[in-house]
C-alpha cells in the first residue's frame, strides 16, 4: 500500500508549516519525517508550486556539511558531468532504481536477521535456562539470604 503524501507549505518568510500538526516545522523535522518513512510534498504556500526537490536538496546540503559526507567530491563531479548530456535521463533513472534495489536488499537482510534471531533454537534454550534460573533463585534465594554469615577471622580478633 502506498504511503500517503504529507503536504508541507513554505511561506514567504521561509518558514515551513505542517497543516497535519498545525505547526511550523524545521528542515530537521522534515528530515525526521522522511527518515520515519513519511512521503512529503513541499508546496509554495502562495502559488502551490511543488518545491519539494529544492527543499530536499537543502536538507542534503546541510547533512553533507554537518558530518561525514555521503557524497564525495569525485562522485559529485561525476554527477555534474551527466547534466545536460545525452545520458542524463537514463542515469537519473538508473540511480533511482539502484538506490531502490539497495533499500529493498537492506530491508530483506534485516528481515532475515530478525527471523533468524526469532527462530533461533539457542534463543529458546537461553530463555528456558533463564526461567529455570529465576525459578531456582526464587526457591533457594531465601535460604541463601537467611543463612548465617560466617565471620572472618579478622573480625573476630577485633
Amino acid at each position: 500500500m502506498p504511503v500517503p503524501v504529507r503536504v508541507i507549505r513554505k511561506y514567504s518568510n521561509r518558514r515551513l508549516y505542517d497543516p497535519e500538526t498545525s505547526s511550523h516545522i524545521t528542515l530537521d523535522q522534515v528530515r525526521d519525517l522522511i527518515v520515519a518513512g513519511d512521503r512529503v510534498r513541499i508546496e509554495d504556500a502562495k502559488t502551490g508550486e511543488d518545491i519539494t526537490r529544492s527543499i530536499l536538496l537543502q536538507i542534503i546540503v546541510e547533512r553533507e556539511e554537518a558530518g561525514r559526507p555521503l557524497l564525495s567530491a569525485d562522485l559529485l563531479e561525476q554527477l555534474i558531468r551527466f547534466y545536460g548530456g545525452a545520458m542524463q535521463e537514463f542515469f537519473g533513472n538508473y540511480l533511482e532504481r539502484s538506490v531502490g534495489a539497495f533499500v529493498e536488499q537492506q530491508e530483506d537482510f534485516q528481515k532475515q536477521v530478525l527471523d533468524l534471531v526469532k527462530n533461533n533454537p539457542m534463543a529458546d534454550l537461553a530463555k528456558r535456562n533463564l526461567a529455570l534460573w529465576n525459578e531456582l533463585h526464587g526457591v533457594f534465594g531465601n535460604t541463601w539470604r537467611s543463612a548465617p554469615q560466617k565471620k572472618d577471622s579478622d573480625d573476630e580478633e577485633s
